[in-house]
């Protein structure tokens, strides 16, 4: 496993492996640059054997206790920045056709895993992660602006639920 100082990517990597899918993970620390233009990396680079390989981009949040009632508490989030959005795009354009960008929430459960709306737990490092994909091409259908000083977009809640997939049936 790289080192990875993100526990969220970290999760990631911990249940790709699980599952047995070849990745390869990027090296954050390098920039890369085409066109004299710099483009912000992806996490990922998974192998499949049967549909288009995936540029995934991880991005962590906590998912709240929603045996709990409590007002104000925020599920399902899942903001990015434009920069996200443009450079994913780009690498996708970049790799291809045999290639598909893709967002991965990576969401550390903040409850047990039975009280959480997810059907497939990963437990790493004394904490239970879920991890929901949604295509970028998907993403980039229905995203709204959040913030517009922190260049900021995320989809509604109800659509981005109906949108994201298990990450092995993109495989």
């Amino acid at each position: 496993m790289a080192r990875r100082s993100v526990h969220y990517e970290a999760a990631f990597e911990s249940y790709l492996q699980a599952k047995g899918w070849p990745y390869v993970a990027v090296d954050e620390a390098k920039k890369a640059i085409f066109s004299n233009v710099s483009i912000k990396s992806f996490d990922f680079l998974v192998y499949s054997t049967s549909q288009r390989n995936l540029l995934v981009d991880v991005k962590g949040r906590k998912f709240p206790d929603t045996s709990k009632s409590q007002s104000g508490v925020r599920a399902w989030e899942n903001w990015v920045t434009r920069e996200d959005v443009d450079s994913l795009q780009e690498w996708e354009n970049i790799f291809g056709a045999d290639f598909q960008a893709v967002l991965v929430f990576a969401y550390w459960l903040q409850g047990t895993p039975e009280k959480s709306p997810f059907e497939d737990v990963h437990f790493f490092k004394e904490r239970y992660y879920a991890f929901a994909a949604v295509p970028m091409a998907r993403y980039s259908q229905s995203v709204r602006p959040r913030s517009e000083s922190w260049q900021t977009v995320a989809m509604p809640s109800a659509e981005f639920q109906k949108a994201i997939r298990d990450i092995g049936s993109l495989l």
